[in-house]
């Protein structure tokens, strides 16, 4: 049995931890957020989620023959300042995975390159044959941006590969703090960056020509904080060395905030564009994989054309997956083609909700007394069985609403403690999408393409609909049985057929998982009613007839 991890020198954020067998079949995946509640378990090991995947599995540490780790710590470590001997082995173990041996008696332990883990799993969990495999994110080990070839049953092929200086994913960031956000938070960049699109606002040129590129004075061999360090002066150079008004959330809409976002975002996309070509050049492949944090920028993944797949989960969680395929690849294909998003821990159901539902009202779920509520303009949340890995609700935790309701923008930011022009997406079943915005095959699946919404999508759900005319889609396959396609089933027409689907979680909380993570968000959140497998749950017996 194969244990991967995400575990980097320096416990950095999105731990993760799964179990995989001798021939690839994953049996278990956590990420440490969701147990440790905790957003981005940062400075953490997995260690929840280390232990919820071995109970998951039935198994011990005993039966762990293999552990697989998407970093390579030995070469990584000494970039942050540590130093590394063989012997630190079962005390790295022991701190970041809560594994106890001895260098006598300790599973093998194998270091994957985290570009590597990022490609294998972005390979692994699509439905292509051959492909192109792009990597961007902050950094890697000692890298920021890969291109590797991929064939079925074949070793993934380095092509071609930039160094920390170059990183994407640095210069983004620097962005972010410019304006006032913090590290992590580059979504709400990319969110704000359209209202520069909106207004027309001519972005500055902080990459020309769309390559990858250095900041002033900086050596490959330098730090982050150096990196950082240089586009903050670039950026304070730009603007004048003015500053951002950051007095209330409604001010970073302040102009000079816009502009940023705008540059960094129009950057962004331009060089991905570019590294896209690429890719498929070196790699003789129309297919193209993402991986890495920048995989998460939905806008830029909306404008790639041909055939396009990031998996549900393609930040740095996913190495924990990608290290353990990376020794074990998975020996067929997915049933459905592509990986599922629902790889998550269970929620245990409403039977074993420990008194976490006292005082609410329960009854049978009834869909059709759920649209009525919808149609009302009620605001609900989803848990059904397993949750979602990655960062993105796709029906299993989820809250929704009608797109087409009054102010049901402003409400939903309001509920979520979220800055109030923050944006949201829309879910619907896949013959309905294509009236509503333009499908983007395999993206959809996860939520990781933006795309322009049509006329009637316009009409239908202007609280999914950002100012840049765009949403997030999600595309639903109208035979599932899960509770969303059945919801969107009863929907029917309202709304064009689509509903809002975010996070069901609050400000700075990682999206809920078990029953009582459900009841407590559902309480401090406000919402209306809660469905949870298959009853629903509301604050008293009369929540339906006030609907």
């Amino acid at each position: 049995m194969i244990l991967g991890v995400n575990a980097p020198p320096t416990g950095w954020h999105d731990p993760a931890a799964c179990l995989v067998a001798v021939d690839g079949t994953l049996l278990a995946f956590c990420e440490e957020e969701r147990l440790s509640r905790a957003k981005h378990a940062e400075s953490s090991g997995p260690l929840l989620a280390v232990a919820h995947c071995l109970e998951q599995a039935g198994a011990t540490h005993h039966d762990v023959d293999l552990v697989a780790v998407g970093w390579d710590v030995p070469l990584a470590a000494p970039l942050y300042g540590l130093q590394w001997h063989l012997d630190d082995t079962p005390a790295w173990l022991k701190r970041y995975l809560g594994l106890h041996c001895s260098l006598r008696h300790m599973p093998e332990v194998r270091f994957v390159g985290h570009h590597l883990a990022h490609a294998t799993i972005a390979f692994q969990a699509s439905d292509f044959e051959d492909a192109a495999v792009l990597v961007i994110d902050g950094n890697g080990d000692d890298e920021s941006i890969s291109i590797y070839r991929a064939r079925r049953g074949g070793p993934l092929v380095r092509k071609h590969v930039w160094p920390r200086s170059h990183s994407l994913g640095y210069m983004y960031d620097a962005a972010c703090r410019f304006v006032g956000f913090g590290p992590l938070q580059a979504g709400k960049l990319m969110g704000l960056s359209a209202y520069g699109r909106a207004a027309g606002i001519e972005p500055w040129e902080l990459l020309p020509g769309g390559q990858p590129a250095a900041p002033d004075d900086v050596d490959d061999g330098d730090g982050f904080n150096r990196y950082l360090h240089a586009w903050t002066a670039r950026l304070e150079r730009l603007s004048g060395d003015r500053r951002v008004a950051r007095a209330r959330d409604e001010l970073q809409l302040d102009p000079l905030a816009v502009q940023v976002a705008v540059s960094a975002q129009e950057a962004v996309e331009r060089t991905v564009i570019e590294l896209a070509a690429l890719a498929r050049e070196l790699a003789g492949s129309e297919n193209l994989c993402l991986a890495g944090g920048v995989a998460l920028n939905c806008k830029a993944n909306g404008l790639l054309s041909g055939p396009v797949f990031a998996p549900p989960v393609p930040h740095d969680a996913g190495t924990a997956l990608g290290a353990a395929w990376h020794v074990a690849p998975p020996r067929a294909c997915h049933s459905d083609g592509r990986i599922s998003a629902f790889l998550g821990p269970g929620s245990g159901g409403a039977a074993r909700c420990n008194g976490a539902l006292d005082g609410l009202h329960r009854e049978p779920l009834s869909l059709e007394r759920v649209c009525a509520a919808l149609s009302a303009g009620r605001i609900g949340a989803i848990v059904d069985g397993p949750g979602e890995v990655g960062p993105r609700a796709l029906g299993h935790r989820s809250i929704v609403a009608d797109p087409g309701g009054p102010q049901m923008h402003r409400r939903l930011n309001a509920i979520k403690g979220r800055e109030p022009w923050r944006p949201f997406g829309a879910a619907a079943l896949r013959p309905r999408a294509a009236a509503l915005w333009q499908p983007r095959p395999r993206l959809s699946d996860y939520m990781l393409a933006g795309t322009p919404v049509s006329d009637a999508g316009r009409e239908h759900l202007p609280a999914a609909v950002h100012v840049d005319g765009t949403t997030r889609p999600q595309e639903l396959d109208p035979d599932c049985a899960d509770i969303l396609p059945a919801l969107l089933r009863e929907w029917g027409g309202r709304a064009g057929g689509a509903l809002v689907n975010t996070s069901f979680n609050g400000r700075g909380e990682p999206i809920v998982s078990s029953v009582a993570d459900a009841a407590g968000a559902f309480r401090r959140l406000g919402l209306d009613f809660l469905v949870l497998d298959d009853e629903l749950v509301a604050h008293d017996a009369g929540w339906w007839r006030s609907a």
